[in-house]
């Protein structure tokens, strides 16, 4: 599991001269996620786990970025056409345990920190509309490219609305593994299905709203538990209605969901909550092959775990 606390540099190069590293909180999927005014959006639900990218300049004219991750790679080459002042050369590399296709966000994290890095180096854009932008010219991509909690039109970036400062609340992952072909599930056509449910989806989001301005954590766990039921007729989650269960018997005040993955989230108040306890009876009600982890719910957006230096070449 990466924290921000076992970042560590790689390998120096002997050509390199100027190094950087960003970080991006990876996500137990989304607080709520659907659709208003007929523009889909969601607001993701960032935990303390990160995916960090390494940039490292050197002499050379050429980018060497990651072969293993294409959309990374893509969204790069991208950059570097609009960055004027960006380095014409060096070394990308990630460090992350993020697996993909369960609601990570890992190729968020990815994109993100990758691009982060290279605004800062370059002294150009850190701004994060600016990367979600840039971003979803790639793919589909998570609102924890941008700071606190944010509601986002993930597909074409149209519109961004702060919501705040995420609340002290832990959320308890539930993976059972799996993956869903996030590329396969954004081509298919949900409209029906999101303009039919559009009520509730308004609902939710302004439960949401409400919630976190008011720091309401009841009405944060409800939108995010209404949320994960909607979606049940547009992606099912079988472990659904069992984390729904277990969220009564340990008192969590909601149950998030990946909305395009596999992953659920316990919401849990820390401070009325023995966490041990709670891990020790969760695990005991499911299966062994279900991993669970304890994170807290984090904002979103860019940390920079080191300082830029410059090395002799």
């Amino acid at each position: 599991m990466m924290s921000l606390d076992q970042i560590s540099s790689s390998q120096r190069h002997p050509l390199l001269s100027r190094t950087l590293q960003a970080a991006i909180p990876a996500t137990c999927g989304e607080l709520v996620q659907g659709s208003l005014g007929g523009v889909p959006c969601l607001v993701s639900c960032p935990i303390e786990r990160y995916s960090v990218a390494n940039l490292r300049t050197n002499s050379t004219r050429t980018w060497e970025l990651p072969a293993h991750l294409p959309k990374l790679s893509s969204a790069f080459r991208l950059a570097l056409t609009r960055l004027p002042g960006a380095p014409k050369g060096g070394v990308v590399s990630v460090q992350s345990d993020l697996p993909a296709g369960r609601g990570y966000g890992s190729s968020t994290a990815d994109i993100g920190a990758a691009l982060f890095a290279l605004g800062k180096l370059s002294g150009g854009w850190a701004d994060p509309y600016q990367v979600a932008r840039l971003a979803v010219q790639v793919e589909p991509t998570d609102s924890s490219l941008f700071n606190g909690l944010v509601l986002f039109d993930h597909r074409t970036a149209s519109f961004y609305e702060s919501f705040g400062a995420a609340p002290e609340l832990m959320v308890l992952v539930i993976d059972p593994g799996g993956s869903v072909d996030t590329l396969s599930f954004n081509q298919k056509d949900h409209r029906d299905l999101l303009q039919r449910l559009a009520p509730d989806h308004k609902q939710a989001f302004n439960l949401l709203r409400s919630g976190l301005r008011q720091r309401d954590m009841q009405a944060v766990g409800e939108a995010a538990t209404l949320s994960s039921r909607l979606h049940q007729s547009i992606l099912y989650n079988p472990l659904l209605e069992t984390a729904l269960d277990l969220a009564r018997q340990v008192r969590a005040v909601g149950v998030c969901r990946a909305h395009s993955g596999t992953l659920l989230g316990l919401l849990m108040d820390a401070e009325s909550n023995d966490l041990d306890a709670v891990l020790r009876y969760v695990r005991s009600r499911l299966p062994a092959d279900v991993d669970l982890s304890m994170y807290p719910l984090t904002g979103g957006g860019p940390r920079y775990p080191s300082r830029q230096g410059k090395e002799k070449g």
